[in-house]
């Protein structure tokens, strides 16, 4: 049991170690196998950068008005991540912007620089997250225990949406897999589905706990236009590159997480 207990902690601090920039002890090494893993404990790494981007909103707005408390959430989820998945957005609106062949997408996604559709891209994307925010601050906080309605948001969307990443992985093949420089190459192996059932309890669990705190059912059919983001990225990705990349992942999570804000604003605090 000790010895299962023991794998386990190092399955999930290879994964705190490769999605974010949180400080892991010395003894857990880089292995493509404990990588491959990990990946069951993505969702879970949601709960962890949810956790101090919800933190950090709910201290600021102790200080600063919700425009400011919002805008210095999306900081603390950028640099608990080191923005792994912003990057990730830029880098397929840059490959799939400006290319128009499968190696030449792959090429543009494999450059560190940014172009215009990705600065263009990811622009978009933060601004959307910080108007939804926005828009939920307003809301009345008591049916939230206190939390403010923002804070709860980045709690269920940050966990699902990284499962919603999570799909393609089981759904899609790896695109590089004859390229042994794809920096997603370790994660790159196919997602069974008990591992991603596995996956879903804390994937869902925020989004299943706030539904029956507010006692709205509907907002499990979020569901639903993540479905559609999925199946309409999977079917982009497979035709134009023959699977998903690392930059694929990251991309599907910071849409996703704009789905869930838009989605849930509207559901719960229709002219908030």
């Amino acid at each position: 049991m000790r010895r299962l207990l023991r794998a386990q902690r190092d399955v999930l601090l290879t994964a705190v170690m490769f999605y974010t920039r949180l400080p892991c002890p010395a003894d857990i090494d880089h292995s493509d196998a404990l990588l491959n893993r990990s990946t069951v404990y993505f969702p879970l790494i949601g709960w962890l950068v949810g956790a101090g981007a919800a933190g950090t909103y709910w201290a600021a707005s102790l200080l600063w008005p919700p425009v400011v408390a919002a805008l210095l959430s999306t900081v603390a989820s950028v640099l608990l991540t080191g923005a792994f998945h912003e990057d990730g957005l830029a880098d397929v609106c840059d490959g799939f912007g400006g290319g128009w062949t499968t190696d030449r997408i792959l090429e543009i996604m494999k450059d560190s620089r940014v172009g215009t559709y990705g600065l263009v891209g990811l622009g978009l994307a933060l601004a959307l997250k910080h108007a939804a925010l926005l828009s939920a601050a307003p809301a009345a906080e008591a049916n939230l225990g206190g939390l403010p309605a923002p804070a709860a948001l980045l709690l269920v969307a940050h966990p699902l949406s990284r499962f919603t990443a999570l799909t393609l992985v089981h759904w899609l093949p790896y695109a590089r897999a004859n390229d042994a420089d794809g920096k997603a190459k370790p994660v790159a192996q196919s997602l069974p589905a008990g591992r991603l059932l596995l996956a879903a309890v804390p994937g869902l669990l925020p989004l299943l706990a706030w539904a029956a705190v507010q006692r709205e059912a509907g907002l499990l059919l979020v569901a639903v236009p993540l479905l559609i983001l999925t199946r309409v990225l999977g079917n982009w990705f497979r035709r134009w590159i023959g699977g998903y990349t690392g930059d694929c992942l990251g991309a599907t999570q910071q849409l996703a997480e704009v789905v869930i804000y838009l989605f849930l604003t509207v559901r719960l605090w229709p002219t908030a």
